[in-house]
């Protein structure tokens, strides 16, 4: 039950509190003293949406307490209130009381709080259903609601601890039922990726490589980035070779294989490295001859 309400800002009130106990509590006054705004802030508990408008001339923002107790509702009841208090964090009072509050800017963003901590106002709607009820013209609807069709039947039928066991026993089949789906995932993962490792590693086996096969690829990629200057360089050692360059014209045969070994050995090729030594031999045979 609702033990106490601190109103603070909201509309025709500037600042009050008022105190409940067991039996009737019965407040009374005059039009525009704030009846009405004391059932705005009962609203605002029950997790209604807020109005900037309902905010006091000259304040920032209206603030709405209230404390609640629990001692006299069923166990079963107590349990569900206590695991949602648990699931947003908040805590009880030094007391045993609840604390929920409701905070409205003038600039419209509203705030809601339970035990302590920060909910959202459905939360907070769903925490105080069992323990405020609001009636009205046209304003009890909270037996239109399934699940208070389904709780007042489970109480007519005293079935508590049967309703408490049956929701153990199912939060522990949704556990199970959420372990299974995470295993049945996980297992079609790692199949597709025994997939992409064997279609990688058959990759491999067709292309075959062989020791070393890196240092002669690195070769054959410098060697076709140098390939105009190759072609330069074979060119000019054909042309000192026949006799066809302007500067070995009319020379010795000395002078042209010169000429071809120079060019040749001026690359960082290993294949017309090797040709350079030959035509080197070929030149060393020359001038002893």
């Amino acid at each position: 039950m609702l033990t106490e309400i601190r109103i603070e800002a909201l509309g025709a009130i500037s600042a009050a509190v008022g105190e409940f106990d067991r039996g009737l509590t019965v407040l009374t006054g005059e039009t525009g003293t704030g009846k009405t705004m004391v059932v705005t802030g009962l609203h605002l508990l029950g997790g209604a949406r807020a109005d900037a408008n309902r905010v006091r001339s000259g304040a920032e923002r209206a603030v709405v307490e209230g404390r609640f107790t629990t001692a006299d509702l069923d166990d079963a009841v107590v349990a569900q209130l206590d695991e949602m208090l648990e699931a947003s964090g908040g805590e009880r009072d030094e007391d045993g009381s609840v604390i929920a509050l409701r905070s409205v800017s003038r600039d419209g963003p509203s705030r809601a709080y339970l035990g302590g901590r920060s909910v959202p106002a459905k939360s907070l709607g769903d925490f105080t259903t069992e323990l405020l009820t609001l009636h009205g013209q046209n304003d009890q609807l909270r037996l239109m609601r399934p699940e208070e069709q389904r709780g007042a039947l489970d109480r007519f039928a005293a079935t508590a601890p049967k309703l408490e066991r049956y929701r153990k026993l199912r939060d522990a089949w949704l556990t199970a039922r959420r372990d299974l789906i995470d295993r049945r995932n996980r297992a079609r993962e790692l199949a597709q990726e025994a997939d992409r490792l064997k279609f990688a590693l058959n990759e491999i086996d067709t292309v075959d490589p062989q020791p070393g096969e890196d240092d002669a690829l690195v070769a054959d990629i410098l060697r076709l980035s140098e390939l105009d200057t190759l072609r330069e360089a074979v060119a000019t050692a054909r042309a000192a070779l026949s006799g066809e360059l302007d500067d070995v014209d009319g020379g010795s045969a000395a002078d042209s294989l010169g000429r071809a070994r120079a060019a040749l050995e001026s690359t960082d090729d290993a294949a017309l490295q090797a040709l350079a030594g030959q035509v080197g031999q070929a030149l060393t045979v020359v001038a002893d001859a």
